[in-house]
């Protein structure tokens, strides 16, 4: 069917499309954990994945994946039947389009967006005949996702899907390419949608549209590329000059700036890709907000706000590795958001701000204080920024002190909850709160002395940080489930994936038996269990995040033979199993969401856990470099933290290590050295 030009969808036929494009959205939301252990997908030059539909019998197969840019985000959701017919659902979401909502519906997350199905698609007429699509021949994800047919009646056509990265704009590129001797004459059909609607701030105009010519004439071997267009506008603004090609270059440009920087080098191709793709995820879901831009988890649900953990302490310290300068702007700006916000009356500090970052939220304090100097003061290392130091010190003396007074008799700190807001039990003062303040004191006493404060506040923090590290053992530190490891909060009697923290921050004296928790009694095949109850079965419960972490403080504390088999597996499923193609958020909770800053932990745990470095001034750090056995060597280059770019190289050499740092193609650091051996490292 062709849509008539410059058709308005009455509202009645609105919702009945909608209800229509919302039972898609539900099939394709559910996970078939059937699955779980085959594999669909393979990784091609550490920078794309295919899946190959031409064998395929594991069918019907569905998944879905999230393309963002700065004013919009689709998550297109697909699936192939038994007879390889793709049936597509697309999630477009503009985060800064307030809708207006019944009395019914919550306001909270309100934001425009509209599921679009393929009743939607241009008709292609071939010989005055309807053309059918046919068979799916493959799909390929490499920053955009594009799914190719298989030719028929001498037309191949592929289907491409990317988001302008400024504009309120989701394309849907068509490429029809002539496969046979003669020419062929296509029609396409046109299409126009419109849509408008009451909110917040206006009138939101949204529009569907081609800009394909009607007829084409194709020789052998040519192709012609055509756009279909999602758009918002609001109020009487003018619609975006769209181009396909334009659209795409951008996109490219973007892709091509993450590639470039912060590059994994490893023996596994597989790693190399989840990396890569991980750059990728974490750095697009970036949004305009009325404070600038700010770094956002995504997921169908969280836009143009910010949040202690994602953004505080997953994210924010990410962003001067990779050196992408807008990563960099929305993490400043999430820490100057949170500063301008600390409360007057020594409360808690909020824990997160939505609704265009107007909105804070928090019922319960989750340890946020901790989360936020963890995350702030590693950011400040390094970006090896003194001005960004003395502005955001304030944040820093503010959460530190906040964590201090909330120290109970027993040494360690009071919190309500913790990031998991009473999914599980946390008690009264649990162990990721102790750690991340452990982990924030650490830092700003290094902090504090690049910036030159007075050599008393930097003792200050070391001496509180050591007596924490004691509290810690002694408090939380127990036998359970046989394992000397820890209890999450004084009451506990169950295994927890949290349990990680303590490595991650280096704290090692329980090593053996966390790690045995985390990997062992713990682990599935979805990665760290959040909860373990001995003696019954394994919850199905899993958060990545914990997952990552405990990657991450493996690596660090010197286990990197049992952290890379586990890695390698948990990779694998993730990269090219039933789910990618990245780190998720959680399982069952919102159907296992690709938000964004759980990629920036995935990348997190090759810097910070293998190569095991640690920021120690503006122009300095540490490697405890744990390379394992089966590698002979690892490089990760183009790291741009601290100012600069420089290089780590790693290469087994007689059962030891030579460790070299290159720095703007000079050699700076040159040891051989045993795996787990701290190296200073002083950048010119």
């Amino acid at each position: 069917m062709i849509w008539p030009t410059s058709a308005l969808l009455p509202k009645a036929c609105l919702t009945a499309f909608l209800v229509l494009a919302a039972s898609l959205l539900i099939s394709l939301q559910a996970q078939d954990f059937s699955h779980q252990n085959e594999l669909f997908w393979q990784p091609h030059g550490g920078q794309s994945i295919s899946w190959d539909l031409t064998k395929e019998t594991r069918l019907p197969h569905y998944d879905n994946i999230e393309l963002s840019g700065q004013q919009v985000s689709a998550i297109i959701r697909y699936e192939v039947d038994k007879a390889k017919r793709l049936h597509l659902s697309r999630d477009v979401i503009f985060p800064q389009l307030r809708r207006y909502t019944t009395a019914a519906e919550s306001p909270y997350r309100a934001y425009l967006r509209g599921e679009y199905r393929d009743d939607l698609l241009p008709v292609l007429t071939l010989a005055d005949k309807k053309y059918e699509l046919g068979e799916v021949d493959s799909v390929r994800i490499n920053g955009k996702i594009s799914f190719y047919f298989r030719a028929r009646d001498g037309l191949a056509v592929v289907r491409s899907f990317f988001p302008s990265m400024h504009e309120r704009c989701l394309v849907e590129k068509w490429t029809v390419r002539n496969t046979g001797p003669t020419p062929r004459t296509v029609s396409i059909g046109a299409t126009e949608l419109q849509q408008e609607e009451a909110g917040w701030q206006g009138t939101y105009h949204r529009r569907v549209f081609t800009d394909a010519k009607r007829t084409v004439t194709l020789q052998p071997r040519e192709q012609y590329e055509f756009g279909l267009y999602f758009l918002a506008t609001l109020q009487n603004e003018a619609a975006p000059a769209v181009s396909v090609a334009t659209i795409e270059r951008s996109r490219d440009a973007f892709l091509d700036s993450i590639a470039t920087n912060l590059q994994l080098h490893s023996p596994d191709p597989v790693l190399n890709t989840l990396f890569y793709f991980s750059k990728i995820r974490a750095a697009e879901s970036i949004f305009r907000s009325r404070y600038g831009l700010v770094h956002s988890p995504g997921g169908g649900n969280y836009y143009v706000g910010i949040w202690a953990n994602d953004q505080a302490e997953y994210s924010g310290p990410f962003f001067p590795y990779l050196g992408y300068q807008t990563g960099n702007q929305a993490a400043m700006n999430a820490y100057r958001i949170f500063q301008r916000n600390l409360p007057k009356d020594g409360g808690k500090i909020w824990a997160s701000f939505e609704m265009n970052v107007t909105f804070p939220f928090g019922e319960r304090d989750r340890g946020d204080a901790a989360m936020i100097a963890f995350g702030a003061t590693h950011f400040l290392l390094a970006a090896g920024d003194q001005q960004k130091s003395e502005e955001l010190w304030p944040l820093i003396e503010w959460c530190l002190n906040y964590c201090r007074k909330r120290t109970t008799a027993d040494g360690v700190v009071a919190s309500e909850s913790d990031e998991l807001e009473g999914r599980f039990p946390a008690g009264s003062a649990n162990l990721s709160t102790s750690c991340l303040y452990y982990g924030a004191l650490v830092q700003a006493a290094r902090l504090a002395a690049a910036m030159h404060q007075p050599a008393a506040l930097r003792a200050t923090y070391q001496q509180q940080a050591q007596r924490l590290a004691t509290a810690i053992d002694r408090y939380f530190g127990a036998e359970v489930a046989g394992l000397h490891t820890y209890k999450y909060y004084q009451e506990n009697t169950t295994l927890r994936s949290w349990i990680c923290l303590p490595l991650v921050v280096g704290l090692t004296p329980r090593k053996a038996g966390t790690l045995d928790a985390l990997f062992g009694k713990l682990w599935s095949a979805n990665g760290v269990l959040t909860e373990l109850t001995p003696g019954a079965s394994s919850s199905p419960v899993f958060w990545d995040r914990g997952t990552l972490y405990a990657f991450r403080g493996a690596f660090k504390a010197g286990a990197a033979d049992r952290a890379l088999e586990r890695l390698r597996s948990y990779s694998t499923t993730r990269l090219t199993g039933f789910r990618v193609p990245y780190a998720v958020e959680a399982w069952p909770e919102n159907g296992m969401a690709h938000l964004s800053a759980e990629s920036a932990l995935y990348c997190r745990l090759f810097t910070e856990g293998i190569l095991g470095l640690e920021p120690t001034g503006f122009h300095s750090f540490t490697l405890r470099p744990n390379l394992p056995s089966k590698w002979d060597q690892l490089t990760i280059s183009a790291i741009k933290a601290f100012n600069t770019s420089f290089d780590v190289h790693l290469r087994r050499d007689k059962g030891k290590l030579r460790l070299q740092v290159v720095q703007q193609g000079k050699v700076v650091v040159q040891r051989v050295v045993q795996n787990n051996t701290t190296v200073e490292v002083r950048l010119r």
